[in-house]
């Protein structure tokens, strides 16, 4: 199953694996043996630390006659501190020979946020932390209308397919809307029972954005961070309506809650280590959940928000 993107018209993966948090030497692996589960989106970002490792799996699989180059839709993200116009191209380039490819299927702005540039020979992946002794965050005056421009460059010389956003509110993407050339294809933004969003879901539409959901367990990746919220409240996996809707259709909770955003036409990215969990959350388009249940599940909404800006540490600092 797959969602067609505008304006290029190529097909998108309805069902990916996220790179996220996924440790560099077993990355390699682990994108290796995804391939060889059947999964061909793989979504990944310089902030992640993984590309290279990454690139490598793909390449391996390629090699090993498991896949096609153009079997494969691979996103990236551009990090925050390389959006001026002086970087953005100097860094999907970059992004580009860390995977060991010729270009991506999307590359998308990871966050509306410019932060003060890191060389990379200073320090890659740079992280939130501008000077990391002292605990300071730094940012640069840079309007995304500089950062989209570049990006359109980036589609104009065929360094990438589609270009799209990340963790951009509404109004953002309306502003966006009014000066691009090439509109995004794609918003990946934090999306779960928990936050379901549908304003901006109702907007993507509209306006013929696909999204991308992450985190779509809710609380589950941010327990090992020691999350102040998701150590706190029941976990998705474990909520009884969750649960009382997976066992009626003789599936897991996790199939359930990446069922409840694929049958809406919401693309997901989850990750596992486990080979079950890794076909498990492949194939988990076999079954539909009824319009009552789809229901109940988006009713679980408490706008709880794991990834949010305003949680980054630091003090902050404003460079022009």
């Amino acid at each position: 199953m797959s969602i067609t993107l505008n304006p290029s018209g190529q097909a998108m993966p309805l069902v990916g694996f996220g790179l996220w948090k996924v440790p560099r030497e077993s990355c390699a692996d682990t994108v290796y043996n995804a391939i060889k589960t059947g999964y061909r989106l793989f979504d990944g970002a310089q902030d992640y630390g993984n590309e290279k490792e990454a690139g490598e799996g793909v390449r391996r699989a390629i090699a090993d006659g498991l896949v096609k180059r153009e079997e494969l839709f691979i996103t990236s993200k551009l990090w925050n501190t390389f959006h001026s116009k002086e970087h953005v191209l100097e860094m999907t380039k970059f992004s580009l020979d860390a995977w060991g490819l010729d270009y991506f299927d999307l590359w998308l702005i990871h966050f509306p946020i410019a932060q003060k540039y890191v060389p990379p020979s200073e320090r890659y992946p740079p992280a939130l932390l501008y000077d990391v002794e002292a605990g300071t965050m730094a940012f640069e005056d840079v309007p995304i209308a500089e950062t989209w421009a570049e990006m359109e460059k980036a589609v104009e010389l065929g360094l990438v397919k589609n270009i799209g956003i990340s963790n951009f509110a509404g109004a953002l993407i309306i502003d966006l809307l009014r000066y691009a050339k090439i509109p995004p294809a794609v918003l990946q933004i934090e999306h779960h029972p928990y936050l379901t969003q549908p304003q901006i879901v109702a907007l993507t539409r509209q306006r013929g954005i696909a999204i991308t959901a992450y985190s779509s367990f809710g609380p589950q990746s941010f327990l090992e961070m020691s999350h102040p919220v998701a150590t706190k409240i029941t976990t998705l996996l474990k909520t009884p309506l969750i649960e009382e809707i997976a066992a009626a259709h003789g599936k897991s909770s996790g199939q359930v809650l990446l069922r409840w955003a694929t049958q809406r036409g919401i693309a997901v990215i989850p990750k596992s280590n486990s080979p079950h969990r890794l076909a498990e959350n492949l194939n988990h388009v076999d079954f539909d959940l009824t319009e009552e249940e789809l229901g109940k599940i988006s009713g679980l909404d408490a706008q709880i928000r794991f990834n949010d800006p305003a949680d980054w540490p630091g003090k902050i600092y404003i460079f022009a």
